[in-house]
């Protein structure tokens, strides 16, 4: 059963080294990563599975021990999911938002549980989502950190320029993360999502269907759109 859940952004910026001296700039924003991962390891999970959007090379399971690089971020950093596993030299390549993960986990040192990950397609229609997450929802318990970013559309030097719908589209995210509100989750527009470059829709409403019948309580513990990006980060336990 799913036990606790946290939801972070998944921007290359979130690791220093690639920041580099605009780090300062998203240290609220990693603090509060920290604290919601803290929240998943006082829930003593049996194991932990980090979602998180992906393109096609990087879809589908990774194993415990799986690697990522920054190196196409023009920064000589290499991460590995989790502390144990099998052979990680055998495994795909982590996809940036499991990459950018693993920097989390191992910054806090991450301990409480064995570690996988899912990468998920962008385009996976909602109830596909929905019903991934469910198959997630195991009998031993289970912890998910999600990763995703809302809206690229937030300003004029955004990713995706300035879209009016993104502001509307974000808050609604912030507000259905921050109260678990799962029937929201799952009635977001993947069009819209899309049209927005919002790379979270999918990994949250596979949160939303592992989450059916969990009754988790929900905590919004920062939003807010530096470069014109939507990050938000919340807890569920």
């Amino acid at each position: 059963m799913l036990v606790a859940a946290a939801v972070c952004p998944c921007p290359p910026l979130l690791v220093p080294e690639v920041a580099a001296g605009a780090a300062a700039e998203l240290d609220t924003a990693r603090a509060a990563c920290s604290d919601a991962l803290a929240v998943l390891a006082a829930a003593r999970p049996d194991r932990l599975v980090v979602v998180g959007p992906a393109e096609q090379s990087g879809r589908g399971p990774h194993p415990e021990g799986a690697r990522g690089s920054f190196a196409g971020f023009g920064v000589d950093l290499s991460v590995r999911l989790g502390r144990g596993g099998g052979d990680p030299s055998s495994a795909r390549e982590l996809p940036p938002s499991l990459a950018v993960a693993a920097w989390l986990l191992d910054r806090t040192g991450w301990s409480a549980a064995p570690v996988e990950g899912l990468g998920v397609g962008e385009p996976l229609a909602a109830e596909r989502c929905v019903e991934v997450g469910r198959g997630l929802d195991a009998a031993d318990r289970v912890a998910l950190l999600v990763m995703g970013d809302a809206s690229a559309c937030r300003t004029l030097k955004a990713p995706g320029y300035l879209d009016e719908r993104a502001a509307p589209f974000d808050a609604e995210v912030a507000r259905a993360l921050g109260t678990a509100d799962l029937a929201a989750l799952k009635a977001l527009d993947a069009e819209l999502a899309y049209e927005l470059k919002a790379s979270g829709r999918a990994p949250w409403q596979v949160l939303a269907g592992a989450a059916d019948d969990a009754g988790l309580a929900g905590a919004l513990l920062y939003e807010d759109a530096p470069y014109g990006v939507g990050y938000v980060v919340a807890t569920w336990s």
